[in-house]
């Protein structure tokens, strides 16, 4: 084994050798130069808490720089030990304590209940996705303001890319910084990364970590004019365990495995070995999913924790939940905006349309935007101000949910009068009417209990509570037009 020289120097987030939970633990270690510090240096750390381990793999992060990072899910105290070819460093061991966590910090978020989702303290996490796939390669003052925006909305999950996107005149511009080193000229270097990306987009999604925003990482996508998504099967592998390496302690990390990932032309085995490589380099078990065009993955593969799918066809929904037992979130059923390009022309009051439509089938959904702007800043490539009418509404809708049972919502669907509906037992009923223009509709409710009956206007975001009570079945007036939705719960 070759011996290098390392200082051995410990960071940790306070003086006092402490780091809340669920939040990041790091060591950092200093040594002399050598001519490939990614692929010559190798270094792991082991963490033990009572009788759990876990693995994680260090990373270079430039100036003769190694570091490692934990993300400590107990309370109490843990220790570590370093296995390495640097010959300082080398089984050296060391421990600190885990405190509790921070207000807001609840954790990373899982699976609860097959369909829905949860924060790792236990509360539920409704997820209100929106889009801007480039965020991160825009100016300073382009991310900033996307930053301000999130801040000030309802969306609790961002789905964004690793790699610069192109996508013609909407989204073309040279990023600052690029993920390799080497030129467009010279080709890149794809086992040397550039640090200082890496440095930029963790920064990225750590600010989204302070906005309680989890950053659905889409890790390969076809729309490149670079090459990045040329590499091989052991240059994506080692991307793969170099970005894991650096933002697997981030709680509030999603991988998506791919955007459109039929476009890229590879074999479900290409697919698998970069699930296996996640699942080797993540002890954490973060969410992970796959994004389709106009194919379609095996969800029910063991590594597939949701479904992130594109369509239109939201009558889908509900088979797929029953045929994968899994949540679904409708990452992409087109956009609201006015382009020329039947992806990104839907209207306001379709977007909120569908996005009722799928929370009452049980599953969840993503927004997008992309208005013309004169300087081709659309929300969904590049990020900036959001435009749309639809933002607003979908919080409402988000309030909504928020305030439905936790546990035991089923979704039903009449397919002769288009009503989409959510209920738990007989304690509690939410009824949607989409599109349509009734005066009235008619509710089934138990005749053994009293129910507060509210009127919801979808669109115009009011909530009625009618003054009666009801039982059995009732007629409910409506004001013949769209939009509409009726919740009733037991007293």
């Amino acid at each position: 084994m070759r011996k290098i020289l390392f200082i051995l120097i410990v960071l940790v987030a306070t003086s006092s050798y402490a780091t809340e939970r669920w939040g990041i633990f790091e060591l950092e270690f200093k040594g002399q130069k050598v001519d490939n510090p990614f692929t010559e240096v190798w270094l792991t750390a082991e963490f033990k808490y009572k009788n759990r381990t876990y693995q994680v793999d260090g990373f270079y992060d430039g100036n003769q720089t190694y570091k490692v990072r934990f993300m400590p899910e107990f309370e109490g105290k843990w220790t570590y030990t370093i296995q390495s070819n640097i010959a300082s460093a080398h089984e050296k061991m060391g421990s600190f304590t885990c405190t509790p966590p921070k207000e807001k910090n609840h954790g990373p978020v899982s699976v609860r209940d097959t369909f829905h989702f949860k924060y790792a303290d236990g509360v539920p996490f409704y997820p209100v996705g929106t889009t801007a796939y480039a965020w991160v390669h825009q100016n300073n003052e382009l991310i900033e303001e996307t930053l301000e925006t999130l801040k000030a909305s309802t969306f609790n999950k961002l789905r964004m890319t690793v790699m610069p996107k192109y996508y013609g005149r909407y989204v073309s511009n040279e990023p600052p910084f690029y993920p390799y080193e080497g030129s467009i000229e010279g080709g890149w270097e794809r086992n040397r990364f550039n640090v200082d990306f890496f440095q930029h987009l963790e920064k990225q999604v750590g600010e989204l970590r302070k906005l309680n925003v989890e950053a659905d990482v889409i890790l390969f996508h076809p729309y490149d004019k670079w090459g990045f998504s040329k590499g091989s099967i052991e240059e994506n592998l080692l991307y793969l365990k170099y970005l894991v390496a650096r933002l697997g302690a981030y709680r509030n990390v999603w991988w998506n495995m791919a955007n459109e990932y039929d476009l890229m032309n590879k074999p479900d085995s290409e697919w698998e070995m970069y699930f296996k490589q996640l699942l080797k380099c993540d002890p954490y078990g973060h969410l992970k999913s796959i994004h389709n065009g106009k194919g379609w993955y095996n969800h029910s593969l063991p590594w597939i924790t949701h479904l992130s799918v594109q369509t239109p066809y939201l009558e889908k929904t509900q088979a797929w939940r029953e045929t994968y037992n899994k949540p679904v979130i409708n990452d992409e059923f087109v956009y609201e905006g006015n382009i020329p390009f039947d992806w990104g022309n839907l209207t306001a009051e379709e977007t909120v349309n569908r996005f009722w439509i799928l929370y009452c089938r049980g599953g969840y959904a993503s927004h997008g935007e992309t208005y013309v702007h004169p300087e081709n800043i659309l929300w969904w490539s590049k990020g900036g101000k959001l435009y749309g009418e639809s933002p607003r509404r979908i919080a409402f809708l988000h309030q909504i949910m928020k305030e439905a049972p936790e546990q035991g919502l089923v979704p039903l669907h009449t397919v002769w009068n288009k009503e989409t509906y959510l209920h738990k037992g007989d304690e509690y009923y939410l009824y949607y009417y989409g599109n349509s223009q009734q005066a009235s509709a008619v509710l089934k409710l138990s005749e053994d209990k009293k129910y507060a009956v509210e009127v919801i206007d979808a669109w115009q975001m009011t909530l009625k509570k009618l003054e009666k009570e009801y039982s059995g079945t009732v007629e409910i007036a409506l004001p013949q037009k769209p939009y509409m939705a009726i919740r009733a719960k037991a007293l």
